[in-house]
């Protein structure tokens, strides 16, 4: 039986009779054991990915969230990802918001989360940081406390003290759980921020003579005209790419609706962020790096985001329902897509189906 096999009668049966929040504790806790009964793909030269300046093994990584607090991303890589992010992590310790703050959807295999950015802080990430043994590619994701007087400097402090351990930097301002975080994707508001963001970046080249890649996490809750300015500034700004989606708070399609507040992650996201994806790589053209989120569970949604134009892909929600095999099964069917389809690389794949998804509507 497959290590998602297993992972579907017996780890799943324990971990969903526990409390979300609990349950994820406990996936921590096995990953830095060594006890996850999960044997990463062969490599496959095929699915690597070369883009703003990095190389991944293969294109699937861990989104933020999973390792708030740079816990585990070795170990994420050690079990078949090609790469892992690491937060959002904010300047100061924030406890985030009161729980129970966490459902899982399980008709809709979906996860509803009001975490409200809980971490440790710059410093708890950054000593773990420093300690890594391994050399795989970790981004961090950075944000800004609830309470920030000014939540610009917050994502600057970020880039400064992450800026020696970052493989890249994603600038995360779709959280919907941070009261007027998304405002900061308003066109005003993102210009300064874009301008701090690229000056603090320029300081650190001058001193470490290495450039670090910076990323945009945006929301799938957006309009085609907020896309056109977002996509503007990030051009203006020479961001090097953007990661298309956060959770949305739309609730349409599911099959039940606990009528909780917060951000919806899984299945039911992934159309939406999917033609945001499209719509963006549209916008951005061919050269900038593009992580297509949202409700990637299976090598077909995967390859799905990959052919709308994303260089790279990430899930979290997906590994709660299919367990930590899930890296290892995608990319198989990943390198089973490519021999059905005769290509050489996944990169070729990417963009094929853009046209086709960008010609739909982002649903209202």
């Amino acid at each position: 039986m497959s290590a998602g096999g297993l992972w579907t009668c017996a780890g799943r049966w324990l971990t969903f009779r526990l409390e979300p929040e609990t349950a994820h504790r406990m996936s921590i806790a096995a990953l830095k054991s060594g006890m996850v009964p999960v044997r990463p793909p062969r490599p496959d030269p095929r699915l690597s990915v070369m883009t703003a300046g990095l190389a991944f093994p293969n294109p699937l990584g861990m989104a933020a969230g999973f390792d708030k607090d740079a816990e585990v991303p070795d170990e994420l890589i050690s079990i078949g990802f090609g790469f892992a992010e690491v937060g959002t992590t904010t300047p100061r310790p924030q406890p985030g918001n009161p729980r129970p703050r966490v459902f899982r959807l399980t008709a809709d295999h979906a996860v509803i989360n009001r975490l409200g950015f809980n971490n440790q802080g710059h410093e708890a990430a950054y000593e773990r940081l420093v300690a890594r043994r391994g050399h795989g590619v970790v981004g961090v994701n950075i944000g800004a406390n609830k309470d920030s007087e000014d939540r610009i400097a917050d994502y600057v402090a970020g880039l400064h003290r992450f800026y020696t351990l970052a493989s890249y930097f994603t600038v995360n301002i779709s959280s919907p759980n941070t009261p007027g975080l998304r405002d900061l994707q308003g066109r005003e508001q993102l210009a300064e921020l874009l301008a701090r963001i690229g000056e603090a970046r320029r300081k650190e080249e001058d001193i470490h003579k290495r450039a670090v890649p910076v990323f945009l996490k945006i929301a799938p809750d957006i309009t085609e005209h907020g896309l056109d300015d977002i996509v503007a500034e990030v051009l203006d700004k020479g961001l090097d790419g953007m990661i298309v989606s956060n959770t949305t708070l739309s609730r349409a399609g599911l099959r039940h609706d606990p009528g909780e507040t917060g951000g919806l992650s899984g299945r039911p996201v992934f159309e939406r962020s999917t033609i945001a994806l499209a719509k963006t790589r549209q916008r951005i053209g061919p050269e900038k790096t593009l992580i297509g989120v949202g409700g990637v569970d299976s090598a077909e949604t995967a390859l799905a985001k990959i052919e709308a134009g994303a260089d790279l892909v990430q899930l979290y929600t997906g590994m709660i329902y299919q367990g930590p095999g899930i890296a290892g099964e995608i990319s198989r069917g990943l390198s089973a897509a490519l021999d059905k389809s005769g290509k050489a690389s996944i990169s070729e794949l990417r963009g094929t189906k853009t046209r086709e998804w960008a010609a739909k509507a982002i649903p209202a």
